[in-house]
């Protein structure tokens, strides 16, 4: 993923799709969900290639920060309309 390389470049600590476990009654789901990237340990990024954003996907990145106890998520869509 060129975002990873890009900001491992800058310098910035980037773990690519990193487990993130979940509890679902009491038993534990160890690789339930992945992470695309995790920056620095504070950011979650969540990258997408759609032709448009829907709420599923907010949701998404809400239930991540919730699991993994962090603040901070950006959910991007790199969906290039190609006019050839």
């Amino acid at each position: 993923m060129a975002l990873w390389h890009e900001l491992g470049t800058a310098g910035l600590r980037v773990a690519r799709q990193v487990k993130l476990p979940a509890i679902y009654k009491g038993i534990d789901l160890p690789e339930s969900y992945r992470i695309d990237l995790l920056v620095e340990d504070l950011v979650i990024v969540e990258a997408k290639a759609i032709d448009k954003l829907a709420a599923i996907h907010e949701v998404q990145l809400l239930t991540y920060l919730r699991f993994a106890n962090k603040r901070l998520g950006l959910l991007l869509n790199f969906h290039v309309v190609n006019n050839l």
